[in-house]
């Protein structure tokens, strides 16, 4: 065994693991990697297929952010947001509000007949993690609900939040106390606040779709009567004035942790619609669906084209808050924000007596090297070359997800832009699930290892998340591998 291997056994805790099993085995050890391939202490190569857990956007050793990383560190790594600002962290800012503000129109809500009013976001406070980006804008949206909702006292006494079932959105308190997977939150159940769950639109096993299984995305099929919707306006409905939602919570087209289930088109207008009518507010969880990963690569809306960088943007919803991480430094970095409005801000704005200041803040917040790769990223994002690389690998992908229709255990097939999602199941006519205990995606990401690309499945689910310089004939491996793995562990 690897000497690096031995340390890792005798001290390392891992997230998310059984350790008992982890024991049992000689783990891989990354030691280095250069675009979509990472390379192991014994000189074994691999594809990142889910881009290192979804945080990878333009490949490891990516040239231009090695170059802007090594440029402020020569300047300077790191010093407080406390009582003083810094360069690359106020020019990030600037570029994520206009990112993000790219295609926000006061008046489209009405030109749409929508209900939404789009709400314009100013203001962005760092933190480190797609967690903290969440607890940001849970506390930011409570203290402006209870400031600004009206009782005899001027405050709602108790604001609730309501998010969808399968959600996760994050392991911190607040953000776990949103999430509704009982295998990651139940034995933490008595640390958290109670908050309230609504169906999410999961077509391949909704109750209300009335389709027979087919070989192809359940979204395509379908046959309902948007029940799913129905379900969020009563939800809604069924709350009192003074006790209404504070805020509705969703990963917009696309819930990650929950099996990448993906909502199918209009769902998140009509959701959000439903909640601006109700006088919620909205937040945005685009942690993972944040910077092109749902595709999208150019997008076009009152007369000009640019390149789409946030999931919300798909169906012209603007959030009141728009949480962003994992990709945000390129992979590079742990860095997060939150992005907020400029009516939100002012909730908090008085004379330092009156000590309504927000009381909230991360030792790295803001840091520049983290924002430094930031800017980096954007930039490569927004030329036109990463824009047509994106543009080819949803392609590409697609063309090759759809050789896996013939598996008589893969039960729906996903995608979302740059996402993809394979369900595993016993008999596709049947859609009868395995059980978590069979470990049946444990057991084909392994097969995957084994034959060279690497990935990490959420039960049942296996995911397909590559990095945008991913070739297409390391599409055509990575799928490649994952039908020989699927027919390998389900022969007979």
């Amino acid at each position: 065994m690897h000497p690096l291997a031995k340390l890792d056994r005798a001290f390392v805790w891992h997230p998310f693991t059984q350790m008992r099993d982890w024991l049992q085995h000689e783990p891989i050890v990354i030691s280095s990697g250069h675009g979509a391939v990472l390379r192991d202490v014994q000189g074994r190569e691999y594809l990142d297929a889910n881009s290192s857990i979804w945080t990878n956007l333009h490949g490891h050793n990516h040239p231009q952010l090695n170059a802007a990383i090594g440029r402020q560190l020569r300047k300077i790594a790191h010093s407080s947001a406390l009582g003083l600002a810094n360069e690359p962290a106020s020019r990030l800012a600037a570029q994520l509000v206009q990112s993000a503000n790219r295609f926000y129109d006061p008046n489209l809500g009405s030109a749409h007949k929508s209900q939404i009013v789009n709400r314009q976001l100013s203001r962005v406070f760092f933190s480190d993690d797609g967690s903290t980006a969440l607890e940001v804008a849970l506390k930011l949206a409570y203290e402006y609900t209870r400031r600004t909702r009206g009782t005899s006292l001027g405050r709602a006494a108790r604001p609730r939040f309501l998010s969808l079932a399968g959600a996760y959105h994050g392991d911190t308190v607040g953000a776990m106390s949103l999430g509704h997977i009982d295998l990651f939150h139940k034995s933490f159940s008595g640390l958290a606040f109670k908050t309230d769950r609504v169906m999410a639109p999961y077509c391949y096993r909704c109750p209300f779709n009335r389709a027979r299984p087919e070989r192809a995305d359940a979204r395509t099929y379908r046959q309902c009567h948007w029940e799913c919707l129905d379900q969020v306006e009563q939800k809604f409905s069924a709350r009192k004035q003074r006790d209404a939602y504070a805020a509705f919570v969703v990963e917009p087209l696309i819930q990650g942790a929950a099996g990448m289930i993906p909502q199918p088109a209009g769902w998140l207008k009509r959701a959000a619609e439903i909640a601006r009518s109700h006088g919620a507010l909205l937040i945005a969880d685009e942690v993972m669906t944040g910077f092109g990963r749902t595709g999208g690569a150019k997008f076009e809306i009152r007369n000009s084209r640019s390149p789409l960088l946030f999931a919300c943007q798909h169906e012209c919803v603007q959030p009141d808050f728009l949480c962003l991480a994992k990709g945000m430094t390129g992979g590079y970095l742990p860095m997060a924000a939150t992005l907020t409005t400029q009516k939100v801000f002012d909730a908090f704005l008085g004379e330092y007596e009156e000590f309504k200041t927000f009381f909230h803040g991360h030792s790295f917040t803001g840091n520049q090297l983290g924002a430094a790769a930031s800017l980096a990223s954007l930039k490569i994002l927004e030329g036109a070359a990463s824009v047509r690389q994106r543009a080819r690998l949803e392609q590409a992908l697609a063309m090759e997800l759809a050789m896996l229709w013939d598996l008589p255990n893969v039960g729906d097939v996903r995608q979302v832009g740059l996402i993809a999602g394979i369900e595993l199941v016993k008999d596709w006519r049947t859609r009868e699930p395995f059980a978590l205990r069979e470990r049946a995606g444990i057991h084909v990401c392994e097969a995957m290892a084994e034959r060279g690309v690497l990935t990490r499945p959420i039960g049942n689910v296996i995911v397909l998340m590559p990095p945008y310089c991913t070739t297409d004939a390391q599409v055509r491996q990575m799928v490649g591998v994952l039908r020989e793995s699927v027919r390998a562990n389900f022969r007979g």
